[in-house]
């Protein structure tokens, strides 16, 4: 794919270190890289690969306020003043940046490393890897335990209702004829905390679910989610797995591949703002040819797109095209010129040796990949995980005060009684 689409842009500001100001431009998302473009001169300032980001951060200071940075190879670039705001470029830039991570497809190793000190880093690496799992494990049982403890908090703001009704009845009897009933509005609902929504039907065929930045209408307020491709339809879930919405296939008026990277999947109605949602994805690509199959009448490729689509070859293409690879390596090993042969067998035997040299530190460099990829893995699950557990603890904490207002305000009623 051209490594040159433009999956996003955003008016900003970037600090010039050599220069001490603000130059405002725009800041361009590409698949594999970020660039900014300075609006006045048109001079590129920044442009750097995903792959070299060491972190991203939303930060501030008496100088800066509300700004992005981004540490690559040791600089730390500055971006402020950032529109639609700050979170939604921090959202697609960590997002992109995280599956570059995971991607497979990584840079080919330089020199091979030698036999014992290979099999000595994969065995450093193994042990760092069972205790990052056994860290994941007790921060997965934790989480649990944070999850029955909102179950427990909920039970109790029923039973408190329950209690409430109970004192109201209590206080102004069916029988008294000046009932206060008679006076009261109904209550209103009391707003509780969003249950997990369940998971996809039980039995149902998961066919492809992938990370996805979630916007409605506006880029205002752009978030992080999940994509779940059914076979019955498609759920769009937030970070912490809760149902945002759910399209039924029968329901889904028009797919919109805007860029190989974004989509919008709408429902019509009449008489009623439609039910729409744009999502961006890194993985888009791999989920974009699965729509066309399941939703072919329904999908429609924008201009931006147009070149994505007639990209793909058909099977039958990539058979000739590997056919025909083949055949041109055979005849390659078959016309060698000006080798004398009294000295094949000897070249035969280095050949030999040297390919089994190189197997060996082609498959220790695998297995060092291998391991690396699963440490990010891990890390990057674990990071996510601790913000699930941050925003439960936030929710404990809401619970509890709510928990210790009721019981202190139905103490009173009952004192009253007696």
């Amino acid at each position: 794919m051209n490594e040159d689409i433009r999956i996003h842009s955003w008016p900003c500001s970037y600090y010039l270190d050599t220069s001490k100001q603000w130059i405002p431009g725009k800041l361009c998302l590409t698949p594999v890289s970020i660039k900014f473009k300075a609006d006045r001169s048109g001079e590129l300032l920044v442009d750097f690969q995903l792959s070299g980001i060491s972190e991203i951060k939303k930060e501030s200071s008496h100088l800066i306020f509300s700004s992005l940075t981004v540490l690559e190879s040791g600089t730390k670039h500055w971006f402020s003043s950032l529109h639609p705001n700050r979170n939604v470029v921090f959202n697609i830039l960590e997002h992109f940046w995280r599956e570059q991570l995971l991607s497979s497809q990584e840079g080919a190793v330089g020199a091979a490393p030698e036999s014992g000190k290979g099999r000595e880093l994969a065995g450093m690496l193994v042990g760092s890897q069972k205790s990052l799992e056994d860290t994941a494990k007790v921060l997965h049982s934790q989480g649990e335990q944070f999850d029955n403890i909102l179950r427990g908090l909920h039970k109790i703001e029923g039973d408190m209702d329950v209690a409430d009704r109970l004192l109201t009845e209590l206080e102004s009897p069916s029988w008294w004829p000046f009932s206060s009933k008679l006076w009261k509005s109904p209550l209103e609902a009391k707003p509780k905390e969003a249950a997990a929504a369940p998971d996809a039907k039980s039995g149902e065929e998961i066919l492809l679910r992938i990370p996805v930045i979630i916007s409605q209408r506006s880029d205002s307020n752009a978030k992080p989610g999940k994509l779940t491709l059914l076979p019955s339809g498609l759920e769009i879930r937030d970070c912490n797995s809760q149902l945002v919405h759910r399209f039924e296939s029968r329901d889904v008026d028009d797919i919109r591949v805007h860029t190989p990277y974004e989509i919008s999947v709408r429902q019509r109605f009449i008489g009623k703002p439609d039910h729409s949602y744009r999502l961006l994805s890194a993985r888009m690509p791999e989920l974009i040819p699965v729509l066309e199959m399941q939703f072919s009448k329904k999908i429609q490729f924008l201009e931006d797109a147009l070149g994505f689509a007639g990209s793909r070859k058909s099977p039958q293409a990539d058979l000739g095209t590997s056919i025909w690879q083949a055949a041109t390596g055979l005849l390659g090993g078959v016309v060698n010129p000006g080798s004398p042969s009294g000295s094949r067998e000897g070249m035969d035997n280095q050949q030999e040796q040297l390919q089994k040299h190189e197997k060996v530190s082609q498959e220790e460099a695998k297995e060092l990949r291998q391991i690396l990829k699963k440490l990010k893995g891990l890390a990057l699950e674990t990071e996510a995980e601790l913000e699930r557990q941050d925003e439960a603890l936030d929710s404990i904490s809401s619970s509890v005060d709510r928990a210790t207002l009721n019981i202190d305000r139905q103490n009173r009623r009952m004192r009253k009684l007696t």
